[in-house]
């Protein structure tokens, strides 16, 4: 699968077995984790991890989304290229959210999804918005977390100093002291062992007390050229994209991905989307309390049926 090295039975991804669907040449590989029965009974949900994350920041929701809505409700997880166990992109300059829209339209093809809710997180919101630019006849409907058509330059230059101070840290003690620090910002209440969890998500560490990325290190280069005082430009058309598909909001109360007056200014382009604050949490949401996935729950029950092409 991806074109990175990483252990055979890392922790994360064993609840998540997945499957590989070709995307343009056959070296392209992106993985897969599908729950419940595609069909033309239930909407699927999509749901698309940040920047550098994957799937496993959906293992809570996918668990609580079952037991809520019933476990045959088909939820599908991606991994984005250069993420998780899809393959790195050959070309870098392809690492851009109009083409993983362009992906994720193949992707839905191959499954024969004619039409899908979007749950994206952070960077995975903003690949949503472009893919409702793209091709809006696809989403039934798009929940938004951590995303907006504006990024916070200041979370930009963090994610760049956390991963690079990742990358350069030596003994599994240090990197667990470490990363703990990193990640106690944005979940406070989490104790030691739930921290180093979520580390995992993202790193595996080797024997020699070695962080490895589970993402291509390409995605780091990327942020070099960000300033915390960058003043970035409103993507505005790209959230207009969604006027016309039923859309939900949320922010996570210690997020520095969106920042409360761009939140703000979404709710106001579109008041009659549901808008939900998730406390005391960063990015990405957790997704694990009852509440927040029983609001999606209702709103993805809203949406009415969606067909899959048959065979």
């Amino acid at each position: 699968m991806a074109n990175r090295n990483y252990p055979p039975d890392h922790p994360p991804f064993a609840a998540l077995p997945v499957r590989t669907i070709t995307i343009g040449t056959g070296a392209d590989q992106m993985a897969v984790h599908i729950s419940g029965r595609l069909s033309s009974r239930r909407v699927p949900i999509i749901c698309v991890p940040g920047y550098q994350r994957n799937m496993t920041d959906f293992t809570d929701f996918i668990r609580y989304f079952g037991r809520l809505a019933g476990e045959s409700w088909p939820v599908i997880l991606v991994d984005l290229f250069g993420r998780g166990r899809s393959t790195d992109r050959s070309d870098k300059l392809r690492y851009a959210s109009p083409q993983d829209a362009a992906d994720l339209c193949t992707l839905a093809d191959a499954l024969g999804v004619e039409r899908a809710a979007f749950v994206g997180q952070g960077y995975g919101g903003q690949v949503s918005m472009a893919l409702a630019a793209r091709r809006p006849g696809l989403i039934a409907g798009a929940v938004l977390i951590d995303a907006g058509p504006l990024s916070d330059s200041r979370g930009l230059v963090r994610l760049r100093g956390n991963l690079q101070h990742i990358a350069g840290w030596r003994g599994e003690a240090v990197l667990r002291a470490g990363m703990r620090q990193i990640l106690s910002r944005d979940y406070p209440g989490l104790t030691d062992p739930q921290l180093d969890a979520l580390a995992l998500r993202t790193h595996f560490i080797d024997k020699r007390g070695r962080a490895h990325a589970l993402f291509d290190p390409h995605l780091l280069k990327m942020l070099d050229s960000f300033e915390a005082d960058d003043v970035l430009v409103a993507q505005w058309p790209l959230f207009d994209a969604l006027q016309h598909i039923p859309l939900m909001l949320f922010r996570s109360q210690l997020t520095d991905q969106l920042r409360r007056e761009t939140f703000e200014a979404m709710t106001r382009r579109r008041p009659e989307a549901p808008a939900l604050i998730i406390n005391d949490e960063g990015s990405p949401a957790l997704l694990n309390h009852p509440d927040e996935v029983r609001a999606i729950v209702a709103f993805v029950e809203k949406l009415g049926k969606t067909g899959k092409v048959a065979a």
